[in-house]
């Protein structure tokens, strides 16, 4: 019992921490500025939060050139074959930071990560990232990105949040496919031994990578805090997921929304 409080403790202090440090350092307060600027700059506009689930390859994603769109993670090992990339990436996993870093920081769309990883990134490509801070202890959806976002355990909900901050009125899901065939308890680290089945490429968890097991559960009560935060404002979620197993927003059909 004592182990768990000084960890809560220690928790506590750390966000203390880097929350003073995101109010006080030029990198945290241009962010802040960034962030400010696309408060409502998408007013009345759709989106789409494209997932990396398998469902992808059932696709036609040429539809989205023109569209404003939101790429998770790995998502950029598709844009050769895309031809085009994605207007935001948002990746928030350690383990795919850590390993990916260097692929996410060539990327010329602009990037949104933790701001607890910033030591990690060369200043010279800093003008084309986004800090947020992350909340580790309240189960909320936040509405203003300057203040730290709780991840529900999924990388979709803090783009939902960005979603939410800049404006957007409507938010489309594609490939969130909400289902893993990899078994094992949520958030154990485990090490790919070949092909990921999981995922729209073999090759983003491939043999050797390093990740962690989702937690389904944790992200539906995220899922649900977005759902009625964007309703409440008379906005809404969408879900246009070929075959998805995810039930908390309304089903639509993808190709009837360029019609």
């Amino acid at each position: 019992m004592a182990g768990r409080w000084e960890e809560k403790i220690r928790q506590y202090l750390s966000s203390i921490k880097h929350g003073f440090l995101y109010q006080v350092l030029p990198l945290g307060r241009a962010s802040q500025t960034r962030l400010t600027e696309l408060k409502n700059s998408h007013r009345g506009e759709r989106c789409f939060i494209i997932g990396n689930g398998p469902s992808l390859k059932q696709m036609d994603l040429s539809k989205l050139r023109d569209e404003y769109t939101f790429g998770l993670n790995r998502i950029y090992l598709l844009f050769p074959e895309l031809g085009f990339s994605t207007t935001y990436l948002v990746a928030v996993n350690w383990l795919v930071l850590e390993q990916c870093v260097d692929e996410i920081l060539v990327l010329p769309t602009l990037k949104f990560l933790p701001w607890t990883f910033r030591k990690r990134l060369s200043p010279e490509i800093l003008g084309n990232t986004v800090f947020f801070q992350s909340n580790r202890g309240n189960k909320v959806f936040t509405p203003d990105a300057r203040r730290p976002l709780w991840q529900g355990a999924t990388v979709t909900f803090i783009a939902m949040q960005l979603a939410y901050h800049m404006g957007f009125e409507k938010v489309v899901l594609v490939g969130v496919d909400h289902s893993f065939s990899t078994p094992g308890k949520a958030h154990t680290e485990v090490v790919s031994q070949g092909d990921d089945p999981n995922h729209f490429s073999p090759n983003y968890f491939g043999k050797g990578f390093r990740w962690q097991l989702p937690d389904l559960e944790t992200s539906e009560i995220a899922f649900r805090l977005a759902r009625k935060a964007f309703e409440a404002d008379r906005r809404e979620i969408v879900d246009a997921t070929v075959g998805g197993k995810l039930t908390v927003f309304p089903k639509i059909n993808y190709l009837e929304l360029f019609e």
